[in-house]
């Protein structure tokens, strides 16, 4: 008698669960379907707590403990690291690290503040992970499918700039601002620019 009052038991607690997620499910759903889903929107609490353990679900346990086998950088590794994040990476996170450009405020979720403390607190392992493979349905793509073999230096270089963002001086941020690269209407203006210095 006591077994079968258990499993009725729990059969009524998986009942009543069951019916307040599909309550839920349709609340949100309803929710969905007056206002539609747009990019514009920040992402809400739980959707952020849900993405974050998405990404780190989707990592693999080994990579947490992954040590940066470059840190610490020469000076020469941190200005190519810097060029390297202007080039690639400074047209969704900004030169600063902010994630304040137009493409990355217009990604869903936004891109991230790469000198806040959600980031920072990531191990090197953890972020190298995310430059190699990215993170699914963000728009953060997968860099290491590019730079396979000496690029995997790329990534762990870019590990150590990330660490560094937070204190990034005027020189530094002008070397990255100076990796940019430039629209087609930045190129035209230069273009014009140069003609009439040159007389033409």
């Amino acid at each position: 008698m006591t077994l079968r009052r258990t499993v009725v038991g729990g059969l009524a607690v998986l009942g009543a669960l069951t019916l307040v997620l599909g309550v839920g499910c349709g609340v949100y759903a309803l929710t969905v379907a007056r206002r539609g889903f747009s990019a514009r929107e920040a992402p809400s609490a739980l959707e952020a707590n849900v993405a974050r353990a998405a990404r780190s679900f989707s990592m693999p346990a080994g990579a947490r403990e992954l040590k940066n086998p470059l840190a610490p950088l020469s000076p020469q590794a941190l200005a190519e690291a810097r060029a390297h994040w202007g080039d690639h990476c400074a047209i969704c996170h900004a030169a600063d690290g902010s994630g304040q450009t137009p493409i990355g405020q217009g990604l869903y979720p936004r891109a991230p503040n790469m000198r806040a403390t959600p980031t920072q607190d990531l191990s090197d392992g953890e972020l190298y992970w995310i430059i190699q493979n990215g993170i699914r349905l963000t728009g953060m793509p997968a860099w290491g499918q590019l730079h396979e073999g000496a690029g995997n230096n790329d990534s762990w270089a870019l590990v150590e700039l990330i660490r560094r963002l937070p204190r990034l001086g005027t020189e530094e941020l002008d070397e990255i601002k100076a990796a940019l690269p430039q629209s087609r209407h930045e190129l035209e203006e230069q273009r014009i620019e140069d003609a009439f210095l040159e007389g033409q």
